[in-house]
């Protein structure tokens, strides 16, 4: 069985500008990458490429030189104060630079006002040929593999997805059985990473390891295998897998290749490579 197409995630070297990302994944041979135009908290890194033209530019004739495309984009968060139409700028950036999906985070405590928004915003999405994948993060108001069924499933637009983290989906306490009833038109791409088995007791460990401690394939507790295999084979991979320790002692390529390394290993021992 071939590999299923392989992308780094841009938390993985998230100081890195899409441009540099880019001829980075170029090196490596891999043949995708995630960029993050907004911010996941307050002050967080993005690279903005809606309001700046320069790197926007750049970052065109980058994808244009190394032949790597952009599969994902990060992040649009529907909380209460949602608008749909405030993210058009979003769409429209991502359609020039070719991408595919969009990784959505649910932070709105108001469950109908939660499903009506994230279907505006797949409607919004629609046209540019992007989806709007939900992650269901423990620390959200969509915490888990169930409550993300729910929104998707009320929301009953054809562009939405679930997007399927492993580190999230194990500290969520779901269950890999649980992903028998999602639809395949529902699964756009999935995150596959490791980390310890023990699961953090207050959100600032959990927020800690998702954005600064990740582990490779097989170095920690999550039992991927069993999650992997309920999966689509030809499922696209995003190794989003930061470890700041490492990366600085290391190096963002060094530590993109080792990721590349793991996450082709994975795989073959899955036996879909």
């Amino acid at each position: 069985m071939s590999l299923p197409p392989l992308s780094l995630a841009c938390l993985t070297a998230l100081a890195l500008s899409p441009p540099e990302q880019l001829r980075l994944a170029a090196r490596l041979g891999c043949p995708n990458i995630g960029i993050r135009l907004l911010p996941a908290a307050p002050g967080g890194i993005a690279w903005p490429l809606m309001t700046d033209a320069a790197m926007l530019s750049e970052t065109l004739r980058a994808l244009d030189e190394t032949g790597v495309k952009i599969f994902d984009l990060e992040l649009i968060r529907v909380d209460a104060n949602f608008s749909a139409d405030a993210f058009r700028p979003f769409v429209e950036v991502g359609r020039q630079l070719g991408a595919q999906a969009i990784l959505v985070a649910g932070d709105d405590a108001d469950r109908s006002r939660l499903v009506d928004n994230y279907a505006r915003l797949c409607e919004l999405a629609a046209p540019y040929g992007l989806t709007c994948d939900l992650e269901f993060m423990p620390w959200t108001k969509v915490p888990d593999l169930a409550t993300a069924k729910d929104v998707v499933r009320r929301a009953g637009r054809p562009n939405g997805g679930i997007l399927v983290d492993a580190l999230h989906f194990a500290r969520s306490r779901s269950r890999p059985e649980d992903l028998d009833d999602v639809p395949r038109a529902w699964l756009h791409y999935a995150q596959l990473c490791d980390a310890p088995g023990e699961i953090p007791a207050d959100t600032a460990g959990l927020i800690h390891t998702a954005r600064c401690a990740r582990l490779l394939p097989g170095e920690g507790g999550i039992d991927l295998a069993a999650l992997f295999r309920r999966l689509p084979a030809d499922l696209p991979l995003s190794l989003e897998i930061p470890n700041d320790a490492r990366l600085t002692m290391i190096g963002a390529e060094a530590w993109s290749r080792e990721v590349l390394v793991a996450g082709r290993a994975f795989c073959a021992g899955l036996g879909r490579a």
